[in-house]
């Protein structure tokens, strides 16, 4: 065992956030941390970096155990470029690169300074620090960066391209133990496919948290947080929605039993009371009395323990009998109500038609896309990050609200419906949101696309997606989770009963249980769909038409 991590409590404020939890992490093991938004996956990691030091317990290493994480925020570090960044936080490049730099000068003849300068030598080109910079540029570009970025300032990158350089520098750093929080979140499927190659044959022992389920299939052990604590399911994703179901089903069963036992327990009292004022006889009154007693006791212990969460993949759920099934709806944990148009029409009319389109800005960064999607179609834009699928997406919408497009058209047409509805699902939030509270954003939402909305839509609108509709309303929308910004951006896309939903990488920081309920949703919708996404179980699920998206054939004499 390379790490163990005991949190007997972790708090903030009134909230629990951990009791008891253990989490055991062992050499080389491929770890996938997974929990419903907010149980506490990345303050986790920052207990086991240290970061975070206000809780109760301990986090014990196995001697001489290096660490690295992927950094979230980088305040202080916006003026390094990616290559000083990087090698700066490489565990030994500082220390040995400073030996090899200064003891040519000083250390003369002395033995122990030549030894000490010997094996810093040895120790670097071991870990192959002289050949660094190629290697970091051939790293991100396997991650879509262009190498020339590494001689560009940190601050000038976008947020997708500082989590390719936090990927890049947790790969190449070559420790003991490598802490990534989301890596795949805004990659393509080619970027992905080497982030999952990289992890499935490092050396060092990797935690990711990630609830990409083509990631989670690779794992060695998946630990889900729950109802505060750790619990371990020994290999990949389809075992742990095995060994899950089957967990699940036991703990609901017990649950149910309790229950049943808490509802006697209450009918004991009130008869064993009655019995008790009835009866004459002092043993008979002592009897009943100690009896009452007794069930009151019992009730009690049983009413002191909370209601743990239960969920079951939709598949296993499917696979449960009757009797367990319905306990299973009545006992699951809540999750987010994504409420869509389940009217059929009838209808298959043309809604969009994209005939030999080419559009780009200096250049085309496309060339010679057809499609048509009709009322209940489902259509998949494919391509590489920067192909031009989100700029494809941002002229179809300029075309319906009949709007000049940011894009320039080199040729095709677009035709769409006059006055459809369209709902969009962006990866990033609106910036004029930000400022804004939780409920004053879903009220500019709605109002935004002419539909009534009052404080009581917006309280139901908040339980439906697991906020609490008395308080998080007030709550700035600049500091919510990832996780819930994204809810946000389902009620936003939902507002005003769009014909067409267009959904750009929508699975990114939902939890699974909300992953399947959007996919649930999605299929019951009967407009049509355009979406992107890199998530192959989302994608066969949806399922649809696939139109690839490509930079234009260069033909050379």
């Amino acid at each position: 065992m390379i790490a163990q991590i005991i949190v007997n409590d972790k708090s903030f404020g009134d909230k629990v956030l951990y009791e008891g939890l253990e989490l055991n992490i062992e050499e080389g093991e491929k770890l996938g941390l997974i929990g419903r938004n907010g149980t506490g996956k990345t303050t986790l990691l920052g207990i086991v970096t240290g970061d975070d030091k206000d809780f109760d317990g301990e986090v014990n290493f196995k001697k001489g155990t290096v660490v690295i994480a992927s950094r979230q925020e980088h305040h202080g570090h916006e003026d390094k470029t990616v290559l000083e960044y990087i090698v700066g936080d490489l565990p030994e490049f500082v220390r040995l690169k400073h030996i090899l730099d200064t003891y040519p000068a000083h250390m003369g003849d002395s033995d122990k300074k030549m030894q000490i300068y010997h094996d810093a030598l040895e120790r670097f080109n071991f870990l192959g620090y002289f050949e660094i910079e190629d290697e970091l540029a051939q790293a991100l570009q396997a991650y879509q960066v262009d190498p020339s970025k590494i001689e560009v300032p940190l601050s000038s990158l976008s947020g997708g391209q500082k989590r390719m350089v936090e990927l890049v520098k947790v790969q190449r750093a070559r420790v003991d133990l490598a802490l990534i929080d989301e890596p795949t979140n805004h990659m393509d499927y080619i970027a992905k496919d080497a982030f999952i190659k990289w992890f499935k044959g490092a050396r060092e022992a990797v935690v990711v948290i990630t609830h990409d389920r083509d990631v989670l299939k690779t794992v060695d052990k998946i630990v889900e947080i729950r109802d505060g604590q750790a619990f371990p399911y020994k290999g990949n994703y389809d075992d742990y929605l095995r060994i899950n179901a089957i967990k699940i089903t036991s703990e609901v069963n017990e649950y149910t039993v309790t229950q049943r036992r808490i509802a006697n327990l209450k009918v004991d009292i009130v008869r064993f009371r009655r019995l008790k004022e009835r009866a004459n006889d002092p043993g008979t009154i002592k009897r009943f009395k100690s009896q009452e007693q007794k069930a009151t006791t019992e009730l009690a212990l049983l009413q002191t323990a909370e209601k743990p969460s239960f969920w079951i993949d939709r598949e296993s759920a499917g696979n449960l009998n009757t009797k367990m099934s319905d306990a299973y709806e009545e006992h699951k944990a809540r999750n987010i109500k994504v409420r869509t148009r389940t009217a059929v029409t009838g209808s298959s009319r043309l809604l969009i038609d994209v005939n030999k389109l080419s559009l780009g800005y200096a250049a085309p960064l496309f060339a010679d896309v057809n499609f048509q999607l009709h009322e209940g179609d489902r259509l998949r834009l494919h391509g590489r990050n920067g192909a031009g699928k989100t700029t494809l997406i941002q002229a179809i919408i300029a075309k319906t609200a009949e709007k000049e497009a940011s894009s320039k058209k080199f040729a095709g047409t677009i035709a769409v419906e006059k006055q459809i509805k369209i709902g969009v699902y962006e990866q990033e939030i609106d910036p004029m949101y930000l400022n804004m509270s939780l409920a004053a954003a879903i009220e500019h939402a709605f109002m935004a696309k002419d539909v009534p909305i009052s404080d009581q839509k917006i309280k139901q609108l908040l339980g439906d997606y697991l906020f609490n509709s008395a308080t998080d309303g007030k709550f700035p929308v600049s500091q919510l989770s990832g996780g819930q910004k994204a809810r946000f951006q389902l009620m936003n896309m939902l507002a005003g009963d769009p014909q067409i939903l267009i959904l750009d990488e929508p699975t990114n920081h939902l939890d699974l249980p909300s992953i399947e309920e959007l996919e649930d949703a999605l299929k019951q919708y009967h407009g049509a769909i355009i979406y992107i996404s890199h998530d192959s179980y989302f994608s066969s699920n949806i399922g649809g038409e696939t139109c690839l998206i490509q930079p234009p054939l260069v033909i050379t004499a």
